[in-house]
């Protein structure tokens, strides 16, 4: 049975690695042709732009790579989280081409590790102070239903 996570919506029962590889290329197909004006373009009035969003998911693809790589390797593994608000208050203005690379390089290398790991490493253990008791497995799917969710915020996009 797959973990509930707050993404369970966007992900459905589909199997979390090859969602997020597809997810992932059909960001990159969408966007590929995009100007630059095309990633300073929004979803929906008061949201991120495309541009935030894609340097939204890097933040994420570095905070999940990184939770996942510390719970595999020190037991006891607690969760720091973080504001991503504040991460994005804080973010320089990066080109959108640019935001996309770092985030789909990212992503495959996270993706690469999720795909190795056996049933016991995705069974490892983390405590999450505001999620309470989660394991590797619970981020590999939150990670999909993530992404899947922001997909589909880049594809209304234009």
């Amino acid at each position: 049975m797959a973990p509930h996570t707050r993404y369970n919506r966007a992900l459905g029962d589909r199997e979390p690695i090859q969602a997020s590889r597809e997810a992932l290329a059909r960001i990159q197909a969408h966007t590929g042709t995009w100007t630059p004006a095309d990633f300073d373009r929004s979803h929906q009035p008061g949201k991120w732009t495309a541009r935030q969003t894609l340097v939204h998911l890097t933040h994420t693809e570095l905070t999940f790579g990184l939770r996942v790589r510390m719970a595999l390797t020190t037991p006891g593994y607690v969760v720091q989280p973080f504001a991503q608000d504040d991460w994005m208050a804080h973010e320089p203005v990066a080109p959108g081409r640019e935001a996309l690379g770092t985030f789909a390089s990212l992503a495959a290398m996270n993706l690469a590790l999720y795909e190795s790991l056996s049933s016991a490493e995705r069974a490892t253990p983390i405590t999450h102070p505001e999620d309470g008791a989660i394991s590797v497995d619970w981020i590999i799917h939150l990670s999909a239903g993530h992404l899947l969710h922001h997909a589909e915020q880049l594809e209304r996009i234009r």
